[in-house]
């Protein structure tokens, strides 16, 4: 994982990634996704969604097998996490920082099992994000909000991570934004996914995000993508981040292995279960009904 310090953001709060690029490095596909800079001002559009670049600039550079590779590992674009950066100027805070020490101090608490509800505490902060007002993100107040019924289960990964931070503080103080950042981008790597380019230097929230930002698991698809697109998020977007629950306790195959067992899952019929119970949430069954997401389905399986 390149951890890159910010020089300098704008003052408004930069959306979540600014370019998607691979390469082959030993035999393995890696995915570099680069967050936004300065690119994105409150005066200026975000960039692209990543529907609208061609084939090429997801796929794996490695001569004429690269639509296969874009068909079968292109799942790796879930790696384009929401590392949204917050609404502040931080050259001063990003100058001092040796990324290194975060990303040690996390590697040193992060395990396999332990990465499913990590990277479910890392959406969950960066999930609140809000493209109209460049409000929320991925701001560290999810701290103040582990009390909430939609956060319930994610007191242990808060643990893990305040353990981690607890360590990193004794070198040099990391804030809680950055910290979450780097161990959404390890919990990926740990379980076999891309290597993924996080830049630092996000400040903290002094207070808890408001209510009702982060998707409901009951919505149907429509309301699903009126949410994922409050938050700048294409339906192609929407569909990649939800790839995520491949990982975790819902069923999609090996709960420690990074892949596309989940949109492999969703093409399957009749809906399969385990051990007598649904697999998935509602919100993953309701992508199936809609045209463009089982487009975007049958691509990443």
């Amino acid at each position: 994982m390149e951890l890159t310090n910010i020089p300098h953001l704008s003052s408004s709060s930069s959306f979540f990634f600014s370019s998607c690029r691979s390469r082959r490095r030993t035999g393995k596909a890696v995915i570099t996704a680069l967050a936004a800079g300065s690119r994105c001002s409150a005066d200026s559009a975000c960039p692209e969604p990543i529907e609208q670049h061609n084939v090429d600039s997801l796929s794996v550079a490695s001569g004429p097998a690269n639509t296969q590779c874009y068909r079968r590992r292109g799942f790796a674009a879930v790696a384009l996490l929401p590392f949204l950066l917050p609404h502040v100027d931080m050259a001063s805070a990003a100058d001092s920082y040796d990324g290194s020490i975060i990303q040690n101090g996390v590697r040193n608490v992060l395990t396999k099992v332990k990465a499913a509800g990590v990277l479910r505490l890392v959406f969950h902060d960066a999930g609140t994000f809000d493209i109209s007002d460049k409000s929320g993100g991925m701001n560290g107040s999810i701290i103040y909000e582990a009390d909430r019924p939609e956060n319930a289960g994610l007191s242990k990964s808060l643990k893990i991570l305040r353990k981690a931070k607890e360590g990193i503080d004794q070198v040099q103080q990391v804030s809680w934004a950055d910290l979450i950042a780097v161990a959404g981008a390890e919990a990926v790597a740990l379980c076999g996914g891309p290597e993924i380019s996080i830049r630092l230097g996000r400040l903290d929230s002094s207070t808890a995000d408001p209510t009702g930002k982060l998707p409901e698991e009951t919505l149907d698809v429509v309301a699903l993508k009126t949410s994922f697109g409050k938050k700048g998020f294409s339906t192609q977007e929407m569909v990649v981040l939800s790839g995520a629950h491949t990982i975790g306790g819902k069923g999609f195959g090996n709960p420690n292995a990074f892949d596309n067992a989940y949109f492999k899952v969703l093409l399957e019929k009749p809906r399969p279960t385990s051990s007598g119970m649904p697999i998935g949430l509602p919100t993953d069954w309701a992508l199936t009904e809609d045209d463009e997401c089982l487009r975007w389905i049958d691509i990443y399986a």
